[in-house]
Order: C-alpha cells, then sequence, then structure tokens
C-alpha cells in the first residue's frame, strides 16, 4: 500500500491519500484544508479518486471536502449522524477559520459497512468518543487503521468539544486495542504515524486500560 500524507491546515491535520502500489486508483481520507496541495498532488501521482472518506466532521478534517470532491469527482462517504455539520460547515466552526464550503454527502455510514473501493476492502468501525459518529477505516489486508482523533501517537483524541465523551471514548479505544494485531499501522488524524503495538506499549491512556 502506497499511503501519501499531507499535514494541512492551521491545526496541522493529516490527510491521506492511499492506493495500492503503483495503483491509477486511489482514495483520500479527510481532507481537511489546503484543497491545492492534496489535488497537486493527485495530479502528480496521475491517479483517479475512487472516494473521500470521513472519520468525523471536526472543521480541521472537512473543510477541503467541497473542492476535492469537485474537481475530482469522487464520492464522499461521512457518518450519518454527523451530516448535518458536512452540510452547513460554518454553523460549527469557531471563530477565526475558514471559510469552508458546505457539502451533501452522496454516502452515509453507520459502522459495520465493508466498503471496496480503489481495490481495497476496508471495514467501517464506529468509534465515538471524539464525536458522536466518529469512525475508523480498518484494511485487513494491509494492517492498517485510519483512526481520525481517537488514537494518537501518544495520546488521544480530546473530549471536551461538542459530542465529545470520556468514557465512551475509552471504551472505543479497549475495542481497537484489543481488537487489531500489534502490527497494525495507525494513521491518526494528527501527529505521526504509529503502530498499536507501539501505542500499548508506551500511550499512557492505553496503559491505563490494561490495569
Amino acid at each position: 500500500m502506497d499511503v501519501r500524507v499531507l499535514t494541512v491546515g492551521p491545526v496541522a491535520e493529516n490527510c491521506f491519500v492511499v492506493r495500492g502500489d503503483g495503483g491509477a486508483r486511489a482514495l483520500v481520507v479527510d481532507p481537511g484544508d489546503e484543497a491545492e496541495r492534496i489535488l497537486a498532488l493527485v495530479d502528480e501521482l496521475g491517479i483517479g479518486i475512487d472516494a473521500i472518506l470521513l472519520t468525523h466532521t471536526h472543521f480541521d478534517h472537512i473543510g477541503a471536502v467541497a473542492p476535492v470532491a469537485r474537481a475530482t469527482g469522487a464520492p464522499v462517504y461521512c457518518p450519518e449522524i454527523e451530516l448535518p455539520v458536512l452540510a452547513d460547515i460554518m454553523s460549527w466552526v469557531p471563530p477565526g477559520f475558514g471559510p469552508f464550503e458546505s457539502y451533501e454527502a452522496e454516502h452515509s455510514l453507520t459502522g459495520g459497512e465493508r466498503l471496496e473501493l480503489a481495490g481495497f476492502e476496508i471495514d467501517v468501525i464506529h468509534t465515538p468518543g471524539h464525536s458522536p459518529g466518529h469512525v475508523t477505516y480498518s484494511i485487513p489486508a494491509e494492517a492498517a487503521l485510519f483512526s481520525g482523533d481517537v488514537l494518537f501517537q501518544g495520546s488521544v483524541g480530546r473530549v471536551d468539544l461538542p459530542g465529545g465523551d470520556g468514557p465512551t471514548l475509552m471504551a472505543t479505544l479497549r475495542g481497537l486495542a484489543e481488537g487489531f494485531p500489534e502490527q497494525t499501522t495507525v494513521y491518526p488524524g494528527h501527529m505521526g504515524i504509529t503502530t498499536l503495538g507501539a501505542e500499548r506499549a508506551t500511550n499512557p491512556f492505553l496503559a491505563e486500560l490494561a490495569r
């Protein structure tokens, strides 16, 4: 699997462009800002985009959805209960950020779906706690998790935003920690790429679960 990461926007969000090695079709995960950089990478690689996958709809993960979708023709997959946020972005954006363009997603997700896109089989996992509808995308054949803002390198997502809930997030983390092999690569929404094994060994929040 060929994963390119672009760290975009004022809060350094990770947008991923994902394809099979040398593949002509790809996915974009969480295009949060700087649409021109994302589209320049797509053009540089000479690829088509099969889908735009959203883990959740905080503004730093969806700010470039509309222009990237329009330019690539790719359908957008969004957590179902967060569809209204994507459709009315600026009502949810803190002062000082944006403006961003709203978008009506073509597909909604609740968790439990299996998607077949860009040559991958992708399991959609409901992983609430940071936001109510948050999902994580698992590509089992590649031992890969696109974790959005639930699990980071050495940390976890904040729960003090609207819809956040600490106990729910801890239950989500337990499910991820116990449900996937240690060698699973974690591609988070912020900070560095890591592995589930490394986080089990060093992440203080996962250590708390083990007690």
